[in-house]
């Protein structure tokens, strides 16, 4: 059997991340109590489904820290890939959030049109530059690590669609402002609702395909046992899989069958490191850490053979 590298998290943790990401939280939590007070006093739709979602963000945000905390523990003998996969968890649970959100403002907002509600333009403007300063300001926080993973993703994405529900209750605000038109403020709390859906499905797919361990995108495991099997020697490949641990932590494993004059004549170790470097060098994923068992036929036939009978 060969394997490259050792059962570790993806990476190594960064503790900027989560400063980032905790720096981020104090100032949507903010934003959520100021907005939560003005929503009460205006009685705004856009305000107040500008206020559930930064009181969203700011859960998200505040799980996001903790996941980012847990991954900095090192692994350990029962824990051998220490917590790489939390920072997944918390971006589930943060698209969840979002999606209720998103429903309860379309709904909330259908009613609305047909029961339009007068909001003071003044008050709302006010908070809705209030809302996309703080926003911008945490944008910028967490706008170099947005990339690093799924839950720093998911955090940048809930802050710039928060910063755009601002920029709704802004516009709604100057609409009613200079026209009287107090729908305005309903079509604004729809669009913020437009907004959050799409993508925190696109994040509750994303992540639900890490957890299912799904094969990573850009790999097609008949591709990878076609170019396997292509090798000098090798017969056979069977219980190929690949999925992710973590963002950034691709894994793959395989048996693959050798003639066996391979394993009398040394020569094993060689063709282990061919298929190690064909899964590198034809696959746009980078698996550090790969599995191949190497077995004969006769190991092969009897191990089928053990299953069938099991």
């Amino acid at each position: 059997m060969g394997h490259d590298h050792t059962h570790g998290a993806g990476g190594t943790p960064d503790r900027g991340l989560r400063n980032r990401l905790l720096a981020a939280f104090v100032i949507t939590a903010l934003v959520v109590v100021a907005q939560a007070i003005g929503a009460v006093i205006t009685g705004s739709l856009a305000l107040l489904t500008d206020t559930a979602h930064a009181l969203a963000d700011s859960a998200g945000l505040l799980v996001a820290v903790i996941a980012a905390t847990m991954v900095l523990r090192p692994p350990s003998s029962t824990r051998t890939w220490g917590f790489a996969r939390i920072e997944v968890i918390a971006a589930l649970g943060q698209a969840c959030l979002l999606i209720v959100v998103g429903v309860y403002a379309a709904v909330e907002g259908v009613r609305r049109l047909f029961e339009p509600t007068e909001v003071p333009a003044a008050e709302l403007l006010v908070l809705g530059v209030l809302g996309l300063t703080a926003n911008v300001i945490a944008m910028a926080v967490l706008a170099s690590g947005r990339g690093a993973n799924l839950n720093m993703r998911a955090a940048f994405l809930e802050v710039v669609n928060d910063a755009l529900g601002s920029l709704g209750v802004i516009v709604a605000a100057v609409v009613i402002a200079t026209t009287g038109y107090a729908r305005a403020d309903t079509f604004a709390g729809l669009f913020i609702a437009a907004l959050i859906v799409p993508r925190a499905v696109r994040l509750l797919r994303e992540t639900t395909s890490v957890l299912m361990e799904f094969t990573p995108k850009g790999v097609d495991l008949d591709i990878v046992r076609a170019h396997l099997l292509e090798l000098e020697h090798v017969r056979e490949v069977h219980d190929l899989h690949a999925s992710m641990i973590g963002t950034g932590l691709p894994v793959i494993s395989a048996h693959v069958v050798i003639d066996d004059g391979c394993f009398e004549s040394g020569h094993a170790p060689q063709i282990l490191e061919q298929i190690r470097e064909c899964v590198r060098e034809h696959f746009p994923v980078s698996f550090d850490h790969a599995t191949i068992q190497l077995e004969t036929a006769d190991v092969r036939e009897r191990t089928c053979g053990a299953m069938e009978h099991g």
